[in-house]
């Protein structure tokens, strides 16, 4: 077990150095071993331009878009994030042909299989660990995630 945890905080050590340094990939390769990192990159968000005509007192937002915002706002703060606990790929089904683990309106309990995280060539079973509602699936199959990265939305019971 004391390797498995170094060998978890050299990882750990180069995600920091990768973030640190805007570095999307690393490839590290010694004899026959190969270890290959890679971190989701940022989306960019174009801003558009708005059309003033019909928006309340000249701020930028309709009249109710206000209420509208903060009715969001608690909804969004009722629900439970589901994070990613390693750093790998993201997989939605258990095969290639196979039904997905879970999909938005799934009820789920704290031990529900919710995907699977490839890292390293080892596929692990990612639980909920909490009980409620899938309401948002915030990754798609074969992408890319990182250590903390948000997978899921729940809704709790």
């Amino acid at each position: 077990m004391p390797q498995k945890d170094t060998d978890f905080r050299k990882i750990r050590k180069l995600l920091k150095i990768m973030q640190d340094n805007e570095l999307v990939e690393v490839e590290i390769k010694h004899g026959d071993d190969k270890i290959l990192l890679k971190r989701s990159q940022p989306q960019q968000i174009a801003a558009m331009p708005m059309n003033m005509a019909g928006f309340h007192g000249g701020h930028g937002m309709p009249a109710d878009a206000g209420q509208q915002q903060a009715e969001q706002t608690k909804q969004e703060d009722d629900l439970v994030e589901i994070e990613s606990p390693i750093v790998g790929t993201f997989y939605d089904t258990p095969s290639p042909d196979s039904a997905p683990f879970v999909e938005v309106g799934a009820q789920v309990g704290p031990s529900t299989v919710i995907c699977i995280i490839e890292a390293m060539k080892v596929m692990n079973e990612i639980k909920a660990e909490t009980a409620g509602e899938i309401v948002e699936i915030l990754v798609t199959n074969g992408q890319s995630v990182e250590y903390g990265q948000p997978l899921f939305k729940v809704k709790p019971n």
